[in-house]
């Protein structure tokens, strides 16, 4: 049956160029990285750091973002969006997953994090590459298969479970972290002779070929006037930092509340993003494809940040278990991953979208580098606040996530308020530097 215009599918069997080859090449992730992060925060409790030491390490991972970030912008423009991503790709994941491989302390882990902070460079990169040659009306069904993409990496978590029940956790991590390495590495090689560099990223990379690195820093203020007074550019960037700080805290503590609260065996813990995951694909496929097609999109964020809230209310709300967990635990966790799949997945495409549907196409590099540096800048401390806070009590941490989905309710409602029902769509041009 032939699929619609308006469809995903129909997005994904007409892309052509550089948005094809970055969402083609991204499920290898689903080989790598994401066979294995879902055990890094036990695999760190099992070495014998405390909660505490996990926040810090999220939080410095996230300064590390911060400062890569503001860089990100200048060197995305210097070396070319291609060369960029390929480059800092190895930087920020296949180094960084040799060193948590033979990682025995608190300090291994730490430079391991401050490597992988450079992710902020090729994530700009990469968006830059994947969406300055679309067109501008794929842009939501772009993002949209990305999180499929991303989603679908789930399906590989029963070999991770497989490898824990098998080998034990701490040897079964250290070889999923070698693998990692080397899928990632496989990626980084297919993507860099799948794609070319973009239109835009040739004319930045000529206009800063003989601009010294203070003059490119200086640009930035123009791309500060631009978020300063685009209405919209704020707006995205509230949403994208209020996500960014609840998937840190997710992202470090869901896990470890299950495993060591709830006590769920190890060997089930990476079937639970495998079920998120695959619910959220449905849900993007439908539900919140439908939300999104249109131009009105505050009711779809507000739905979003209900939905999510509700999840993590609800996963606050299972009491502790005595032994291991029972039927009704895993019933009431499958009642969370339900809502934060729809919530997360609804978060994550609007958040990407926005910031991209504000961004001045000649700017693009530095603005979206300093969009990225703000929202981790925001986010940051909330690794650290959040490992103090499950130190106390393991549901803290979501209390927490709780009231900044409530600040992003609250946000939306005002920041949006008015006339008009959307941000407008049309990018303000920056000030050249």
């Amino acid at each position: 049956m032939a699929s619609s215009p308006g469809s995903l599918w129909h997005t994904l069997i007409h892309l052509r160029g550089n948005p094809r080859a970055c969402v083609w090449t991204e499920p290898m992730w689903g080989l790598s990285m994401a066979l294995v992060l879902p055990y890094l925060s036990v695999f760190m409790l099992t070495l014998g750091l405390h909660d505490a030491q996990i926040g810090l390490l999220a939080t410095a991972g996230m300064i590390s973002q911060v400062f890569f970030g503001l860089a990100g912008g200048i060197i995305t423009d210097r070396m070319g969006r291609r060369l960029t991503n390929a480059v800092f790709d190895v930087i920020a994941f296949v180094i960084p997953c040799l060193i948590w491989a033979f990682a025995q302390d608190f300090w291994a882990f730490l430079a391991a994090s401050l490597l992988n902070g450079a992710l902020q460079v090729t994530a700009n990169a990469w968006d830059c590459l994947m969406v300055e040659d679309a067109e501008r009306d794929q842009l939501t069904g772009i993002y949209s298969l990305v999180r499929v993409a991303a989603d679908c990496s789930a399906l590989f978590a029963p070999i991770a479970a497989f490898m824990v029940a098998q080998f034990g956790l701490e040897p079964a991590v250290r070889v999923l972290f070698i693998n990692a390495a080397v899928v990632m590495l496989a990626k980084i090689i297919l993507l860099y002779a799948a794609s070319t560099e973009t239109r835009q990223g040739r004319i930045r990379m000529e206009e800063t070929r003989h601009e010294s690195l203070w003059r490119l820093f200086a640009g930035y203020r123009g791309a500060a006037r631009l978020l300063g007074r685009s209405r919209g550019s704020l707006l995205a960037l509230a949403i994208a930092a209020v996500v960014a700080a609840v998937t840190l805290v997710n992202g470090t503590f869901w896990q470890v509340l299950v495993s060591h609260r709830l006590h769920v065996p190890d060997p089930l813990l990476p079937f639970f993003p495998m079920v998120r995951s695959l619910l959220s694909v449905l849900f993007l496929f439908t539900l919140i494809r439908r939300l999104t097609s249109g131009h009105d999109l505050k009711q779809a964020t507000l739905w979003g940040f209900g939905i999510y809230l509700a999840g993590q209310l609800a996963l606050v709300a299972i009491p502790a278990a005595e032994g291991d967990a029972d039927l009704m635990t895993y019933a009431l966790l499958g009642v969370c991953l339900l809502l934060d799949s729809f919530g997360a997945g609804m978060l994550f495409m609007l958040s990407e979208s926005l910031v991209a549907f504000h961004v001045d196409e000649a700017e693009r590099s530095r603005v979206m580098a300093l969009q990225r540096t703000a929202v981790m800048l925001a986010a940051a401390p909330f690794g650290w606040i959040s490992g103090w806070l499950s130190g106390i009590d393991r549901t803290y941490p979501f209390w927490l996530t709780s009231a900044l989905l409530v600040i992003g309710v609250i946000t939306t409602l005002v920041w949006w308020a008015g006339p008009h029902t959307e941000p407008s769509l049309e990018p303000v041009a920056a000030d050249r530097a």
